[in-house]
């Protein structure tokens, strides 16, 4: 009979999902590339008989691997150690610490997603631009935006350039980086090769930031990198584009708000901007809207920018569910 340890991981694999049985073994499936499903498909076909021995073998340094990998992204390998040894043993613990690293990517700085924002921000805000761009690619979008929003100016449009275009990060360089912030936070080791940044990346701190951060990363952009601050309002909406909306989707989008919310957003937008809504809700809400604009007198502009951004959350949302779409360039164009 076969030893778990004389095993490959395709077999392990084949082997766990056979324990599992078919329901659980489809729901495994789903989260699995083509390629895996094809291997494991084959590997479980040539599975002709599985003692039980071996089936509670196989699961049991499954869910040793994965407490591991667990107490690995609460507070690092050497917390995971620390816990395994008293649940283990120490060799037992530096076994499945082992099988972990040598078979299983761990997100990069995966410790430090679950660090206090502004104990981050107040850690990483002095760092060089490059550095602060491969951490915040590996943070929540959350997390991202409330930190570069806390950047200078000058360093914010920075830093969205380098994550935009940014790619492959060596292993050598995440372990640097990581080596550094252990002396105050925790370290954690990847493996391989690992894809994080691009245009998609920084698009999706930028709708999460604040308005006012978003413009002015936007507005430098355009100035230093023409090209690419295309590429990503290509993928992006902002307020004044509510422009390029055709007017069943603008009328579908006002429905989804009140009086006071229109008026502010329209308190600093431009005449074009004000006649595409006017001219897409009845003329008495036109007449609404004026008079809660000239009622309300100066308003903040925080406060503009916030309603502003509810109704971009809310254009994203419907595009998002099929509703309405909007044209962002690039064979958008609708053909009648």
């Amino acid at each position: 009979m076969a030893k778990v340890s004389e095993l490959t991981g395709i077999q392990k694999a084949a082997i766990l999902l056979i324990t599992l049985g078919p329901e659980k073994a489809a729901k495994v499936f789903k989260f699995l590339k083509e390629e895996e499903i094809e291997q494991l498909t084959l590997e479980i076909a040539n599975t002709r008989s599985v003692s039980q021995a071996l089936k509670e073998e196989v699961l049991d340094e499954f869910y040793e691997v994965c407490l591991a990998q667990q107490y690995i992204a609460e507070g690092g390998i050497g917390y995971a150690k620390e816990l395994l040894e008293k649940a283990l043993g120490n060799e037992k613990a530096m076994e499945v610490i082992g099988k972990l690293t040598a078979s299983l990517q761990v997100r990069p700085f995966e410790f430090i997603r679950k660090t206090d924002v502004s104990l981050l921000s107040n850690f990483i805000l002095d760092e060089h631009p490059q550095t602060i761009a491969l951490i915040l690619s590996y943070l929540s979008t959350q997390q991202a935006s409330a930190i570069i929003s806390q950047l200078s100016q000058d360093k914010q449009a920075d830093v969205a350039k380098r994550i935009a275009q940014m790619d492959r990060t060596s292993p050598d360089v995440i372990k640097e980086v990581e080596r550094v912030m252990e002396r105050k936070l925790a370290s954690l080791v990847n493996q391989d090769y690992t894809i994080a940044g691009g245009v998609d990346a920084i698009v999706e701190i930028l709708n999460t930031v604040d308005r006012g951060t978003e413009k002015h990363i936007m507005e430098t952009l355009e100035i230093d990198e023409p090209e690419l601050a295309e590429e990503i309002r290509r993928k992006m909406f902002v307020f004044e584009d509510i422009l390029t909306l055709d007017d069943r989707s603008l009328q579908r989008v006002l429905r989804e708000f009140d009086i006071p919310t229109l008026a502010t957003a329209l308190k600093s937008a431009g005449e074009d901007v004000q006649g595409a809504v006017f001219n897409n809700i009845s003329k008495r809400q036109v007449l609404m809207i004026q008079e809660e604009m000239d009622f309300m007198g100066p308003v903040r502009m925080k406060d503009v920018e916030e309603a502003q951004q509810k109704i971009v959350n809310t254009i994203r949302k419907l595009e998002d569910s099929g509703e309405i779409i909007t044209s962002r360039g690039g064979g958008d164009e609708l053909v009648v």
